[in-house]
């Protein structure tokens, strides 16, 4: 992962994904890009002449330029190459059209004025725009052992797949690679790619891992990963996302929202 886009914003998460892009960084020589977007959209009902709005700027950009010099001078002392862009704009949209010549995003899981909680809007938008895997972080993962184990959710779609390849990288870091498919008797299996032709994939790019079929139990499929990686006392959750349409994921919800809603570990996600 040399090119790594990290967001930057004042969510609870903030500190976590600082700490973890170094991480990453560190791990595969790679170049941070900080990027900060700030937005003037402030609505405020029956604001007709924009007095609102004129208010908060000074506010919005005091705010933005405290947080920019704190992080900066984190920066300057933890030996990885970074440069910073400030934007004005909405998030989700200047972070896709820096993405193109990215290998990473990195994003939180909420959005600021949240308590650290998703799904976040920003997320899904930037899971299924963009062109590089995002990791979410979230706000109490200390750092990230790239030398830990690692468990990809696999479950036989060309997202997962998309995933598995996008995390390439970061799994050939890893002691112990497991290729983890939840296994659910009251339904008819179908793979279009099978968890062989995954481990078949790894191994052309040295990687070992471990195949294993986890029973679903009476615990959602989110929780089911979560407590398997737990288990392995793994670093790093990868997954492909919304293999169903996000509208329907978030009327009846599913396993990408559930993993967003509260992750326990850095989920590293591809569309």
């Amino acid at each position: 992962m040399k090119s790594i886009l990290l967001h930057i914003d004042h969510d609870t998460a903030m500190k976590a994904r600082l700490q973890v892009a170094l991480d990453v960084a560190r791990a595969t020589n790679g170049h941070v890009t900080c990027l900060q977007a700030v937005s003037y959209e402030v609505f405020a009902p029956g604001d007709f002449y924009g007095s609102a709005i004129a208010a908060a700027m000074p506010v919005i950009k005091e705010n933005a330029e405290k947080l920019r010099s704190q992080i900066e001078a984190e920066l300057e002392h933890e030996g990885v190459p970074w440069d910073w862009r400030f934007v004005y704009g909405i998030a989700p949209h200047r972070l896709l059209e820096a993405s193109p010549l990215a290998d990473l995003v990195i994003l939180g899981p909420a959005e600021v004025g949240y308590d650290g909680r998703g799904p976040s809007a920003l997320v899904g938008d930037v899971v299924l725009k963009a062109h590089a895997p995002v990791l979410v972080v979230p706000q109490d993962a200390v750092a990230l052992d790239l030398g830990a184990p690692m468990l990809v959710a696999w479950n036989g779609s060309a997202e997962s797949a998309h995933a598995l390849r996008a995390a390439v990288p970061l799994l050939a870091c890893s002691c112990k690679v497991t290729l983890a498919s939840i296994t659910e008797p009251s339904e008819k299996s179908r793979y279009d790619f099978p968890s062989t032709d995954g481990a078949k994939y790894l191994s052309r790019h040295g990687i070992d891992c471990e195949v294993v079929e986890i029973p679903r139990g009476e615990a959602n499929i989110a929780d089911t990963l979560f407590a398997a990686a737990q288990m392995r006392e793994c670093g790093l959750l990868v997954m492909g996302a919304y293999g169903h349409s996000r509208l329907a994921e978030l009327v009846m919800g599913g396993v990408t929202r559930r993993m967003l809603s509260a992750p326990k570990l850095p989920v590293l996600l591809a569309h």
